[in-house]
């Protein structure tokens, strides 16, 4: 059995999940603008430069969960796939996951498993690994829960998960991650077979100098 492992944002997806559902609450008029924006503009561009504070942004990302009520939420995250995620789902990028149909596949994240779940489903792929927003009685506390799925942590979490399903890396014949950013070089290093998907400059030229594969699915 293989094990295959999919980045989400600007790998599967033709833009950001993260910074989409940022805009499309500000889009609702349930974040402000203008504050909002310009911060959520500053978080994707030091996500890109490998300089994020990931507990700074989640404090960001996540607190606006908890002042909702979970029903509508889940209506609003509705009306977010079809608007903002379906268009930047494209026929390349499920064709790949498709080839893979026979191996376990987990997409992993650092986006919250509220903002993925969806996301995921609609690929086909049975498992997430994501960072976990902390839940009390159903309802999002605007807290993280455990370790962040980001960098060396998305490593972590894997092992994690792998222990959860009775699983050892070694239980594998061939590992893939597929990945866009230089933030997921941890995870693409100790895979079989790491490939680069319209990669940042950092991780092409790491991806170029190791021999790995460097594809496009735009």
């Amino acid at each position: 059995m293989n094990l295959v492992l999919f980045d989400l944002d600007n790998t599967l997806l033709s833009g950001d999940s993260d910074f989409e559902w940022a805009q499309f609450l500000i889009g609702k008029d349930v974040l402000d603008r203008e504050v909002y924006e310009a911060r959520n503009l500053e978080f994707f561009e030091a996500y890109k430069a490998g300089t994020l504070d990931i507990h700074e942004f989640l404090d960001f990302q996540l607190k606006p969960l908890s002042r909702h009520p979970r029903t509508q939420l889940d209506e609003w995250h509705a009306e977010f796939m079809q608007a903002h995620i379906l268009p930047i789902i494209s026929q390349k990028a499920r064709n790949l996951v498709g080839s893979h149909e026979d191996d376990a596949r987990a997409v992993v994240t650092a986006t919250n498993s509220f903002v993925t779940w969806p996301i995921a489903r609609e690929f086909g792929i049975e498992h997430l690994i994501a960072t976990e927003p902390e839940q009390v009685d159903g309802e999002f506390s605007g807290q993280v829960h455990g370790v962040p799925a980001f960098r060396e942590g998305k490593v972590e979490r894997l092992r994690g998960w792998l222990a959860e399903h009775d699983l050892e890396w070694e239980s594998f014949e061939e590992t893939w991650f597929y990945s866009d950013s230089l933030n997921d070089l941890p995870l693409l290093s100790i895979v079989s077979h790491p490939v680069a998907v319209d990669p940042d400059e950092t991780l092409k030229e790491h991806a170029l100098e190791e021999g790995w594969q460097v594809i496009s699915l735009r």
